[in-house]
Order: C-alpha cells, then structure tokens, then sequence
C-alpha cells in the first residue's frame, strides 16, 4: 500500500518480499548481505508494488527481470 507517497508494508508483504529474495539469493548462489542482494531487493519490491504479491510470482518474475 502507499500513503503520502511513501510504501508501508504489512508483516505478510515482508515475508512475500523476504521469501522470494531468499530463494532467489540461494538460486543464484549470492549472499543475502551482498549489494547485488540488495539491488534485487529493491527490484523485488517494485515487482511486488506492481502486483506480484506471492512469493511463486515475485520469485518468477525475479527470474525474468532482465536486469537481475
């Protein structure tokens, strides 16, 4: 959801987020911790913004993003 501009996210969109990105990290053999963790991230989370808002269709669409 957004307000004023900034998202807010529930306790269950931040396991969705968390879930894929995990997964996702461990497909590609890369430290959660790293900065290319964290540029899919951030990719993740305008994915989900966009309406892929279960982890099997955020970690699918992860898999197509061409800049991941």
């Amino acid at each position: 959801m957004t307000v004023a501009g900034s998202s807010v996210f529930s306790p269950e969109d931040v396991t969705v987020l968390r879930g894929a990105l995990g997964e996702w990290c461990l497909e590609k053999r890369i430290d959660i911790k790293s900065a290319e963790a964290e540029f899919a991230a951030t990719a993740a989370i305008g994915l989900f913004q966009s309406g892929y808002n279960t982890s099997e269709k955020l970690l699918a669409a992860m898999r197509e993003h061409k800049g991941l």
